[in-house]
């Protein structure tokens, strides 16, 4: 380059606009490894997201149709999907975890739903006083099991056609002493606002684990909410994550 132009070109990059890079938004892969495994799992960015304000954060647990380890499924039901169709309804950062085949959110996969979340909140503009969570089927069961061992993380709890226990098949995570176990819930859970939905002709979660649990936070004395669906089998989760009330009770949430 002659020393001629060299002056030019230097001036011509000084005067150049600033390029701006944009956050990169919608489901994004992340991964944990956690005792030598890697965990795949999404977190959704929402457009216009910016590090210069902070964020709610929604932490979802998916039912027990979307587990397995390929890392996307878990997105497809549910609250992913309620997001595609209105993401205008839902500006926070949303975390969807991953279980295993065979496993549920009590144990191993809920102590990496949890890490999950703390790597969400080192890595954006959080608000740590608005921190959700919500879950549908097998996941509901994982909002109580989580809201119980993390009592004081979360802003609110959305429990989706979930359940405490199912008998043999899937005993309660409370303790087997307890005679009420949704009593003792609820007496954890006391200070906790929590919305719960779930569908009367459900056949594969009997409606009677949410009117227990209603009834048992509403007997505490509890801020509860509930939305029976007359009609409604399993799939409670699109009318629950459509409702546009529920939606904004929740972002209306804080901790302090």
């Amino acid at each position: 380059m002659s020393n001629s132009i060299r002056p030019l070109l230097v001036a011509a990059l000084l005067l150049a606009p600033t390029v701006l890079i944009a956050q990169e938004s919608g489901f994004l892969d992340r991964s944990l490894r956690v005792d030598g495994t890697d965990h795949a799992y999404q977190v959704y960015v929402p457009r216009g997201y910016t590090a210069s304000r902070q964020w709610p954060v929604v932490l979802f647990l998916h039912g027990a149709g979307e587990r397995g380890n390929d890392g996307l499924k878990q997105t497809q039901v549910g609250l992913g999907r309620a997001i595609r169709l209105a993401p205008e309804r839902w500006p926070a950062l949303v975390i969807f975890p991953q279980v295993p085949q065979g496993e549920s959110w009590q144990g191993a996969a809920g102590e990496v739903a949890m890490k999950a979340l703390q790597a969400t909140i080192e890595e954006f503009s959080i608000d740590e006083n608005r921190q959700y969570l919500t879950g549908l089927s097998l996941g509901g069961n994982g909002t109580w099991y989580l809201g119980y061992q993390h009592t004081d993380r979360f802003a609110a709890l959305v429990a989706v056609c979930g359940f405490v226990g199912l008998g043999d098949r899937f005993p309660s995570f409370l303790s087997a002493a307890s005679t009420d176990p949704y009593q003792e819930l609820a007496s954890d859970l006391v200070n906790k606002p929590v919305w719960i939905v779930h569908g009367d002709a459900d056949r594969a979660v009997p409606v009677e684990e949410s009117r227990k649990m209603y009834e048992a936070l509403h007997a505490a004395s509890a801020e509860v909410h509930y939305t029976e669906l007359p009609g409604v089998g399993h799939n409670a989760w699109d009318a629950a994550y459509a409702n546009a009330e529920l939606i904004d009770w929740l972002f209306q949430q804080r901790l302090d």
